[in-house]
C-alpha cells in the first residue's frame, strides 16, 4: 500500500496510478484509495498492467455490478460476457463490428435505460502510433455555464438513440437491426446529479435524437452550443495509449471519443468492461403516456420513425 502512487496527468481531470498490481486481489484500503481517486480524477490510467481476461474482470467487479453486454450480444469476448471485444482486427474471417466503436463523443449506454456506472479498458495491441482517446469532464462543462443557462436546462430530457452510433451503417445490418429493436429511444435527464458526489453534470453527445418539449430547431441550437462548450480544450484529456495499459473512468460525468488518427491496416484491440449504473432514463414509445405535450409526443414519434 504505501508503494501505491496517483500523479495526476491533466487539469480537468486525468491521473496515473502506480505502484499497484492489479492481478492480485484488492485489499480494502488500497480499493477505497483507488476509489476517491477515481471520484476525484474521473479518468485513472493504470499503465504496464498484463491482465488475463480474468484478471480484468476480477479487478472490475471490485468497483460494481458488471454488464453482460446483452445491448450488443455479438460483439463479446466468447467465453466471456463481460468483456466487449472493441478492435478492427477481422473475427471469424469478416471485419469486426467494433472497429469504428465510439467515433463520436458520448456517455456509454446512454440509448439504454440504464447507463453505464464506469467502464474499464485494456490496451491489448494497438498501431505504432495515434488511436488516442479523449474524454471531457462533465462537472466542469455544467458548472461553467451561467445560473440562468444552467437553470434554462435543469429541467430539460434528452432523447437518445442508438441508430446515432457514429459507423453504425458499416457493421452487419442483422447485427444493426438486432441492436436496434434491442434499443428502442431513451429520455434521459440533460442535467444529472452524481449519486456519490452529489455535483451536477451535463449529459450531452453526439447520439441524441432532439430535447423534449423543444422544436427540432430550438433543440438543434441548444444542444450545438452545448456540444461545443462540453469539448472544450479545458475539460479534455487525451489519453495516448501503450499497450497494457487500463484505463478506468467515471462515465456519471464524463463524455469520451476514439480517435481514427491511425493506420486502420495496423491492428487494435482493446478489452471493455462495462458497471452497470443506475436506471436514469424512461424508454421512449409511440403510446408513452407520460409525454403529454404535443410537442414533446411529435419528438418523441420522429425519433422512432
Amino acid at each position: 500500500m504505501s508503494a501505491l502512487q496517483i500523479q495526476p496527468l491533466g487539469y480537468a481531470l486525468g491521473a496515473q496510478v502506480t505502484g499497484v498490481d492489479l492481478r492480485r486481489p484488492l485489499d480494502a484500503q488500497t480499493r477505497s484509495t483507488i476509489n476517491d481517486a477515481w471520484l476525484r480524477h474521473l479518468v485513472l490510467v493504470f499503465p504496464g498492467q498484463d491482465l488475463s481476461t480474468a484478471e480484468q474482470i476480477a479487478f472490475s467487479r471490485a468497483f460494481g455490478e458488471l454488464d453482460d453486454h446483452a445491448f450488443q450480444p455479438r460483439y463479446t469476448h466468447p467465453e466471456h460476457r463481460e468483456i466487449l471485444l472493441v478492435t478492427n482486427k477481422q473475427i471469424g474471417g469478416k471485419p469486426s463490428d467494433t472497429r469504428n466503436t465510439g467515433r463520436n463523443w458520448h456517455t456509454d449506454l446512454t440509448f439504454t435505460a440504464r447507463p453505464a456506472k464506469g467502464a474499464l479498458l485494456l490496451c491489448r495491441e494497438k498501431p505504432p502510433v495515434g488511436g488516442d482517446t479523449m474524454w471531457a469532464n462533465m462537472y466542469l462543462a455544467y458548472e461553467t455555464l451561467t445560473p440562468r443557462m444552467q437553470r434554462f436546462i435543469d429541467d430539460l430530457e434528452a432523447i437518445h438513440d442508438a441508430s446515432l452510433v457514429k459507423g453504425l451503417e458499416q457493421r452487419d445490418p442483422e447485427k444493426v437491426a438486432e441492436m436496434k429493436r434491442l434499443n428502442p429511444p431513451v429520455a434521459h435527464p440533460l442535467v444529472r446529479v452524481h449519486p456519490e458526489t452529489g455535483r451536477k453534470s451535463l449529459l450531452v453527445g453526439q447520439r441524441i435524437r432532439g430535447l423534449i418539449g423543444l422544436s427540432d430547431a430550438e433543440s438543434a441550437a441548444v444542444l450545438g452550443f452545448l456540444n461545443e462548450h462540453a469539448q472544450s480544450p479545458e475539460f479534455v484529456y487525451r489519453h495516448r495509449w501503450s499497450v497494457n495499459d487500463l484505463v478506468m473512468w467515471d462515465n456519471r460525468c464524463t463524455q469520451h471519443i476514439a480517435l481514427p488518427d491511425f493506420d486502420q491496416a495496423q491492428p487494435r484491440l482493446m478489452l471493455r468492461c462495462s458497471l452497470k449504473g443506475e436506471a436514469t432514463g424512461r424508454i421512449l414509445t409511440a403510446t408513452t403516456s407520460a409525454l403529454s405535450d404535443r410537442e414533446a409526443l411529435m419528438q418523441s414519434l420522429a425519433a422512432i420513425a
